[in-house]
């Protein structure tokens, strides 16, 4: 990845120099912010089927990136002359339907997969999570933040346990704090709140989804995360990193 981040550098590089160069003559560069307009509209078109990851989508969008640097008289800097790196991937899906419930006050209350309840499958390369009798502990934002003066933790011993905590991060209901106002930082996310469930050894996580913390409504939670991936790598030309599912926690999550 180092190769091609340093290309992503030398696009960002060869644009800053553009937009200092002098001189009327003919071969005088410029930005145009028409160009890069046109640039975002192209590859944000439905003609580029989502971009999604090992779908015919990112060949289109990875392919039209690369033709744009070549335009711009980049050299490619992948291996052996390429202008990709193939980056292995692995990809964990949910076979049937999950068996999913909570006991309040002795009586058990089925969650139905889809409508109270999104499971995303381990990617911990395990055929199997099972998870029985374990506490819930309401562990606000999930957060553990000693910089930020923050640990909704603390020190509490959580292994074991299942942990529910709320989405986005702990300045969204008051828009002013250590953390930016509301704007998310990365400990609003996903896949912070699963690393660090993680860390603290809980058995699993339910993250408390609001269409206005997390800036979608329940129809994205509920779909599919992604399509079965049927190639054993995927492209990269500027170095994305992006996360396939979620579920860090090294024995289940969901979320509800």
């Amino acid at each position: 990845m180092k190769h091609l981040a340093s290309l992503a550098t030398a696009f960002a590089l060869s644009a800053c120099t553009s937009a200092v160069t002098t001189g009327t003559g003919s071969g005088a560069a410029s930005v145009s912010a028409d160009r890069m307009a046109a640039d975002i509209a192209a590859v944000s078109a439905d003609a580029f089927l989502g971009r999604g990851p090992a779908t015919r989508g990112e060949e289109l969008a990875t392919n039209y990136i690369r033709q744009r640097l070549q335009a711009a008289g980049l050299q490619p800097g992948g291996p052996n002359g390429s202008w990709f790196q193939e980056v292995p991937l692995s990809q964990s899906d949910i076979t049937g339907t999950p068996s999913l419930s909570v006991n309040v006050n002795s009586q058990t209350i089925s969650l139905k997969q889809g409508e109270q309840i999104a499971v995303r499958a381990s990617m911990q390369n395990v055929n199997r999570v099972d998870i029985q009798n374990a506490p819930l502990v309401f562990l606000g934002y999930g957060v553990r933040a000693p910089e930020r003066n923050w640990d909704d933790f603390k020190g509490e011993s959580v292994r074991g346990k299942v942990g529910i905590v709320l989405i986005n991060d702990p300045d969204f209901e008051t828009g002013q704090g250590d953390f930016g106002g509301k704007a998310m930082t990365y400990y609003g996310r996903w896949t912070y709140k699963y690393e660090e469930a993680a860390r603290q050894g809980l058995a699993g996580l339910l993250i408390v989804h609001e269409t206005a913390p997390a800036s979608y409504g329940w129809a994205k939670i509920r779909r599919p995360p992604h399509a079965p991936i049927r190639r054993p790598y995927s492209r990269r030309t500027l170095g994305d990193r992006r996360s396939f599912g979620c579920g860090e926690n090294p024995n289940a999550s969901a979320h509800h």
